[in-house]
């Protein structure tokens, strides 16, 4: 039963219901019959089991797919373009495997700019210890030293990474129009430096263990009211995020978690005091409040704490002592694991 044969099940009972309830007691009946029979439908077991795996490779290679002398992505045996729609009525799957061929596309072109571009990767935080989670961008030689011009390079939201404009026009078009690699080329040629970020690479994604489920719901020295308020909240944004992940991947068995890179935060609009910590359904990186539910106001609430934030990652980058994590980035992890 592939998902659009769901789909139109699902669609057939919901206009049969939406018949029914314009008749009379009789046909009311029918309605709670048929919101009973729908109720027992479990549409995640469903496409769980008429789902094929979800293994895919993890080359290029391994898709039968390469570059070409324009930069373009074709087939190695038909030299044909990608084909999104590899299974017939399995949308969700087709866009699993468009998913993994992109995380290939990520790596390859993380691969062009050191070995074409010349830039070097840095780490960040720069004062990262060794087993804490970490992100990194790209540097020409002259970035910080150049006296005359830098080029910063920033892509858009959504799953593009480093050196990226738009996955699609990667996968689809080629790698002038989807990259940033001819702005860099071009830059360097003109004599900038060039510093290329990485805004959506803010946490690392590990299975949980044990531990860390226990951890999360052990008591801690906070008001009991603030913490029965907290903890009422993050069983609410739990369940909207695993409705989400269960529609997006119902093959996924285990348990994950996202581990935050430090110096990285987010202030968003919020009933709760500036600095508090705010639950997100989707993975990003911290969330706090900037102390106003007004969005257009969030900038300007939370001027004090940007800079309290800026200044604490200065000093952790100029001391010549390696320092402590800040007291935000240690209140953060801790209630994140």
């Amino acid at each position: 039963m592939s998902f659009s044969f769901i789909t139109l099940i699902l669609l057939t009972i919901w206009i049969k219901m939406a018949q029914l309830q314009q008749g009379g007691p009789d046909e009311k009946e029918k309605t709670t019959a048929l919101k009973d029979l729908l109720s027992r439908i479990d549409l995640d077991e469903l496409m769980k089991k008429d789902e094929p795996p979800l293994e895919f490779p993890d080359t290029l290679e391994g898709f039968e797919y390469a570059f070409n002398e324009k930069g373009q992505l074709r087939h190695i045996k038909t030299g044909e373009p990608f084909v999104f729609n590899y299974r017939e009525d399995l949308h969700r799957w087709n866009q699993k495997r468009y998913e993994a061929l992109g995380e290939i596309i990520t790596k390859y072109v993380y691969e062009l700019l050191e070995k074409e571009c010349h830039l070097k990767k840095v780490t960040l935080p720069v004062d990262a210890t060794e087993s804490e989670p970490k992100s990194f961008i790209f540097m020409s030689e002259d970035a910080l030293t150049n006296p005359d011009k830098l080029m910063v390079l920033i892509h858009g939201s959504g799953v593009v990474r480093a050196g990226q404009w738009a996955r699609r026009l990667i996968i689809n078009e080629d790698l002038d129009s989807g990259t940033q690699i001819p702005y860099i080329k071009r830059a360097i040629e003109e004599g900038y430096g060039v510093i290329v970020l990485n805004p959506n690479e803010n946490y690392i994604e590990v299975e949980k263990t044990k531990a860390q489920v226990q951890l999360s719901s052990d008591s801690s020295d906070e008001p009991a009211e603030k913490r029965e308020r907290k903890d009422k909240i993050q069983k609410e944004t739990k369940k909207r995020r695993d409705f989400y992940e269960k529609y997006r991947n119902p093959q996924k068995e285990k348990e994950t978690l996202q581990l935050y890179i430090r110096n990285c935060c987010n202030w968003v609009s919020s009933s709760e005091p500036l600095d508090t910590s705010v639950e997100s359904m989707l993975p990003d990186c911290p969330r706090v409040s900037a102390g106003t539910e007004r969005h257009e106001l969030t900038s300007w609430k939370s001027f004090p704490s940007v800079f309290k934030f800026f200044s604490e990652a200065s000093e952790a980058k100029n001391s010549s002592v390696k320092l402590a994590p800040t007291r935000r980035s240690n209140r953060i992890k801790y209630e994140e694991l």
